[in-house]
């Protein structure tokens, strides 16, 4: 009896041994099949570690990683730059092509700014338009969106003199201007950028001016050759009455007596 217990013991012992190593022979079966998935030799130019189902898995230092879906599997290729539709990300451990995803864009610069939009739409501000945004415009024929605060302006000049209805002297406050140029306007339109001119008060020394001075001079200067004038025409007009008296005493015949 004790020699048949023994002997069940021994067999269900020996069966233990050989299940766990069928399953130490499994679990090494899959460890080995994973590793010969991955390796470093055999890989595409620029790629450091790659697999056999599913293209590189880490690009070489300076470029960038980008996954291509084929059917349910991504594949991974290393490219210098990322292709139009995608933006880069830079990462310590690896650089990688994340794909634009903003409504009618066809390239970006970031996950939430759009540079290209699809043929047909407009561009403002890292969106896509079927047309310009109120207060906004084409600029220059393009398909790109611009408002009144992308004019492109001169710097201000210098103040101008202070004056005061176009004259410089006789007053003491007035005004004084500077100017600006418009360098460029969205769609040549001028009147959508802001003003070329300023305008500000200004106070001054009250000053005569010579116009005035010089006015009156003359003003002066004709009443005196007036007053010469009448005073030679008064002194012609008694010269010429002192002659014709003087005639008519001469002319008088005089009585002449005969005698008795």
């Amino acid at each position: 009896m004790q020699l048949g217990l023994l002997t069940v013991v021994v067999f269900l012992n020996s069966v233990a041994l050989v299940g766990s190593g069928g399953s130490g022979k499994a679990l090494k079966g899959k460890r080995q099949r994973r590793i010969s998935t991955e390796m470093s030799q055999g890989c595409a130019k620029g790629c450091d570690l790659c697999s056999e189902f599913n293209g590189c898995l880490k690009c070489s230092p300076k470029l960038f990683i980008l996954l291509e879906r084929n059917d349910i599997r991504q594949i991974g290729i290393c490219l210098p730059s990322c292709p139009l539709g995608y933006f880069d990300v830079r990462n310590p451990d690896m650089n990688k092509c994340i794909k634009c995803k903003i409504e009618n864009c066809e390239d970006c610069f970031s996950r939430n700014f759009c540079t290209k939009c699809k043929e047909g739409l407009f561009l403002h501000k890292g969106r896509c338009y079927a047309a310009c945004p109120e207060g906004s415009f084409a600029a220059n024929g393009t398909i790109e969106c611009s408002g009144p605060a992308q004019c492109e302006m001169s710097e201000w000049g210098p103040w101008g003199p202070c004056s005061k209805k176009k004259k410089q002297c006789g007053f003491r406050r007035g005004n004084e201007r500077r100017s600006r140029k418009i360098l460029q306007a969205p769609a040549g339109d001028a009147s959508l950028c802001p003003a070329t001119m300023e305008l500000q008060r200004c106070t001054v020394q009250k000053t005569q001016c010579p116009e005035g001075q010089k006015k009156r001079k003359e003003d002066q200067g004709r009443r005196d050759h007036t007053n010469k004038e009448t005073n030679r025409k008064e002194a012609r007009d008694s010269r010429s009455g002192g002659k014709g008296r003087r005639g008519q005493l001469r002319g008088t015949p005089v009585p002449v007596t005969s005698a008795p």
